[in-house]
């Protein structure tokens, strides 16, 4: 099993986080949002735009397809590797959110999605998007608040417990609270924030519960009873309908003085 130099993760683990994003690219609602994205970054043709923390690539190519110079950049290797094989049209490189590989004020517009909460440093991030647009450029920043899951289940006080341990593994679990006010200090005008709620009673959502039990399961939070009792419940609330999931996203956007 060969380790990704860039991330610290393995190619399993690559190929686990590229099924869960492909999950999450066709869930209801998710094209409609990318979509959003697009118009506040007001792509206009031939405008350099970046998608940083591009996964396997959809939304750089999307964007390409718009007539955009698009590029996506992640600093998973193989993560590139699967989004270029996937849009070979599209431009992809090896890049870290600290350190985009553009010359200052090139771009016309920054785009991230379920990123920030990832970074051990949100506002170094914001000051490398800032420096990388050309003023006037827009930047617009997706993502969900790891607090805010919320979950039918049985065991109400359980399942706090679960939700609140998983977002204490993430490294910016609140950014989305924060993004405003990071724009705001690093000298961004036209600050905006939408909520987008997105509503789950299916099945399909069942892998993404019981990573978070699973996370909790992991931090000791909770015991392998009450994790594997849990996600069995979800198990059986999907097969039968009955499960429900709502996750609010946030998309803050902003112009570059």
């Amino acid at each position: 099993m060969d380790e990704n130099r860039t991330t610290g993760r393995t190619s399993d683990d690559t190929d686990a986080l590229i099924t869960l994003l492909d999950l999450a690219d066709t869930l209801p609602g998710a094209g409609e949002l990318r979509a959003r994205s697009y118009e506040l970054l007001a792509i206009a043709p031939d405008a350099a735009v970046v998608d940083v923390g591009c996964g396997p690539g959809r939304a750089a190519a999307e964007m390409a397809e718009r007539g955009a110079r698009a590029v996506g950049i992640d600093p998973d290797e193989r993560m590139i590797a699967v989004a270029g094989g996937r849009w070979p049209a599209a431009d992809f490189r090896v890049a870290s959110a600290y350190r985009l590989p553009f010359t200052d004020g090139a771009l016309h517009g920054y785009r991230a999605e379920k990123v920030y909460h990832v970074l051990d440093d949100p506002a170094r991030a914001i000051g490398e998007a800032r420096r990388v647009l050309a003023p006037g450029g827009r930047i617009v920043l997706i993502g969900q608040d790891w607090d805010t899951f919320v979950i039918d289940a049985d065991d109400a006080a359980l399942t706090r417990t679960i939700v609140h341990a998983r977002a204490d593994l993430v490294p910016a679990p609140r950014v989305v609270r924060r993004c405003r006010n990071l724009l705001l200090d690093a000298g961004f005008a036209d600050i905006t924030v939408e909520a987008r709620t997105m509503i789950f009673t299916d099945a399909a959502m069942v892998p993404v519960l019981a990573d978070l039990a699973e996370g909790a399961r992991a931090a000791g939070t909770i015991s392998d009873a009450q994790a594997g009792a849990w996600v069995a419940e979800q198990r059986e609330r999907g097969r039968c309908g009955r499960l429900f999931l709502a996750l609010p996203l946030f998309v803050t956007a902003a112009t570059r003085r």
